[in-house]
């Protein structure tokens, strides 16, 4: 077996040279080494003197050490050439600085440290097993295994009151609907999860795609990942939304509404489709980090919809339900590894199609899915709002506010057009009315449109427009 070497020199000088610049520039990784980085693993006298000079001024001042209090200590070396050396080494490490695989040296590096605790706590338990002190192999054993492990012990609350305070303040990505931003407290933010509820058919993946343009127009970047329609299909549901004109109008009016999109669309929308059933949670991971290294930063993700995603662990034989609350978990744990919101859509039960308003029972498969997400609300249309194109959103959970509360909606799938009111406002009283009365509006639009389409007689040209106004 050839010679294992046990020092940093098989990663040639200039590896070396970057993790001095690590410990230098990265305190978070230099509380992680200092421990288990000794200067004797180092190649040269002068890299294994900064070393040294780094992890004791650490020790005494509980901080790394600027450069300028390093040319301090060097001024002390009393050796011309060692300091020398050392001179020349200090500015190959701050021509590191920059470099763009520091990340890389600093894994390796921890990988490397642990590996020699490990070792050397295996050698000496050799000596401890002859004198049978059990306990002291497993304590140095222990210590090893905890060697490089990350030192934030959290949040000191009383010493680090004012940081609770500088920190309180949610970035947040607003929904664009008023009445919805202010229960949230001002929308969603990164780390949090929030989820349209509705029964098929209703309207779940407009919604979504409807957050996503009220984002766009606030320049926000988003990405809408879509698990049922294409993406060209899906890109045509944007253009109607921000332009009004109906799908299968659009190809005729192109230009108008190219137009209006470049004018509007102040963010950057990509769309990733994936099949039904064909992605999991580390799909989407993995396609976020593609588009990350490619330029691209999102400040929301959509998933059309959740409960269409596979399960990371795969186990087939598990209940549906325990596959959805796994996913609904890894969808706010990507949020939170990210820093990005997300929100995504759930069905609920065939039995809600026909409910005023859909509360928490009606959610289907799982109640893991409440249970995980910050902000859950449901969307619900009955056969009266879907002709007068009126609608009801629930507030089911809030963790920024209050919950409970069922607000007036506008929902023309045909043009793309979703507002939310607050039921005070002339607009939400409007579509209070029309909602209230629902029976009589359907009847009176029938009518109106039997009128309309009367054989035997020419239409008129008010007919379609009084149809769609009133």
């Amino acid at each position: 077996m050839p010679p294992i070497n046990d020092d940093l020199t098989k990663y040639g000088s200039v590896f070396q040279t970057k993790i001095i610049t690590s410990l230098l520039t990265d305190a978070t990784f230099a509380v992680t080494i200092y421990d288990m980085m000794q200067p004797e693993l180092m190649g040269t006298e002068a890299k294994q003197w900064l070393v040294k000079s780094i992890k004791d001024y650490y020790y005494e001042y509980k901080v790394t050490p600027t450069l300028a209090a390093l040319k301090v200590k060097i001024n002390e070396i009393t050796t011309d050439l060692l300091k020398d050396a050392v001179v020349d080494e200090l500015r190959e490490v701050t021509k590191s600085i920059e470099a763009l695989d520091l990340q890389f040296v600093k894994n390796e590096t921890v990988t490397f440290c642990r590996n020699q605790m490990l070792k050397s706590a295996i050698i000496k338990s050799v000596d401890l097993l002859q004198l049978g002190q059990y306990e002291e192999i497993k304590r140095v054993v222990d210590n090893a295994m905890r060697a490089g492990t990350h030192r934030d012990i959290g949040l000191e609350y009383v010493k680090e009151f004012d940081k609770i305070l500088e920190d309180v303040n949610r970035t947040c990505v607003p929904s664009g609907w008023e009445p919805i931003d202010e229960v949230m407290d001002g929308g969603l933010s990164g780390g949090e999860l929030g989820v349209v509820v509705a029964p098929s058919g209703i309207g779940k993946s407009w919604f979504l795609q409807a957050l996503g343009v009220n984002a766009l127009k606030a320049g926000k970047n988003v990405v809408f990942y879509t698990l049922e329609l294409n993406e060209a299909y899906v890109g045509m549901r944007f253009a109607t939304i921000f332009s009004g004109v109906p799908v299968a109008n659009i190809k005729d009016n192109k230009d108008e509404v190219r137009e209006t999109i470049n004018n509007d669309c102040k963010g950057e929308l990509i769309i990733k489709y994936f099949p039904t059933r064909g992605a999991t949670v580390q799909t989407i991971h993995t396609h976020l980090k593609t588009i990350e290294l490619m330029g691209h930063e999102p400040d929301l993700i959509l998933v059309d919809y959740a409960d269409l995603l596979r399960d990371v662990g795969g186990a087939q034989d598990a209940a549906v339900r325990h596959q959805l609350g796994n996913i609904y978990e890894d969808l706010r744990g990507l949020s939170g590894e990210f820093q990005i919101p997300v929100w995504t859509a759930s069905q609920s039960n065939r039995s809600s199609l026909e409910d005023e308003v859909i509360g928490a029972e009606k959610i289907a498969e799982s109640y893991a899915k409440i249970m995980t997400a910050d902000f859950v609300m449901s969307l619900s249309r009955k056969i009266e709002d879907k002709i007068a194109n009126t609608g009801r959103v629930h507030v089911i959970k809030n963790r920024f506010g209050p919950d409970g509360m069922t607000y007036p909606l506008t929902m023309n799938t045909s043009v793309g057009k979703l507002d939310v009111y607050d039921s005070s406002s002339a607009n939400g009283q409007n579509e209070q009315k029309k909602q209230d009365n629902g029976t009589e509006y359907t009847r009176k639009l029938l009518a109106q449109k039997y009128e309309s389409f009367k054989p035997g007689e020419e239409k008129k040209e008010g007919d379609y427009k009084n149809f769609e106004t009133n």
